[in-house]
C-alpha cells in the first residue's frame, strides 16, 4: 500500500492540519471496509444534505444517531434475538453496525426520521455571519488628506 507524507503541507499552511489529518485517516483506512448497510448521500440544495441508510429490520429503539464534534455516528444494535424463529432463507441482514461520516465545519444535524425501512438524516451547513463574504468600501486617499488638513488647522 502506498503511503503519503503530508508534512510539506504543514510548512506552507496554517490551520489546515485537520484537513491533512483527515486525508491521512481516509487513505490509511482498510480498503475492505464493510459496505453494510447501504446508504446514499444527497445534496438537496446549496446548504442542505441528506444521508439515507437502509435499516430494514431495525426498530427506532435499536438505532442511535450522534453528532460528535465533526463526526456523525450512526449505530444499530439488535436487542431481541431471532432464536425462536426458523428461517428457510434469510436475506435481510439485521446484524449490528456502526457507520461514521466526517462532517465539514459548520455542518450540523437538523433531524432524523426512520420510515419504510430507511433512516433519513438531514444536515445543514450554517455559515456564520463572520465567515460570509462582505463588501469592503474603498475610500479615497485624497479624502483622508483633506480630513488630516482640517484636523491640523
Amino acid at each position: 500500500m502506498r503511503t503519503y507524507d503530508f508534512s510539506p503541507l504543514y510548512r506552507a499552511t496554517v490551520g489546515f492540519d485537520r484537513v491533512a489529518d483527515m486525508l491521512d485517516r481516509v487513505l490509511t483506512q482498510d480498503a475492505g471496509q464493510s459496505t453494510y448497510p447501504p446508504y446514499n448521500i444527497e445534496k438537496l440544495d446549496e446548504h442542505s444534505y441528506r444521508i439515507s441508510v437502509a435499516v430494514a429490520g431495525f426498530s427506532d429503539a435499536d438505532l442511535s444517531v450522534e453528532q460528535r464534534e465533526h463526526q456523525l455516528v450512526i449505530a444499530a444494535k439488535r436487542e431481541n434475538s431471532d432464536e425462536d424463529r426458523t428461517y428457510l432463507h434469510r436475506g435481510i441482514a439485521t446484524r449490528a453496525f456502526e457507520k461514521r461520516f466526517q462532517l465539514a465545519d459548520h455542518v450540523r444535524v437538523t433531524g432524523a426520521v426512520a420510515e419504510h425501512g430507511m433512516l433519513h438524516i438531514d444536515l445543514v451547513r450554517e455559515v456564520p455571519e463572520a465567515l460570509k463574504p462582505r463588501r469592503i468600501e474603498i475610500g479615497s486617499s485624497s479624502a483622508k488628506a483633506i480630513e488630516a488638513d482640517t484636523v491640523e488647522a
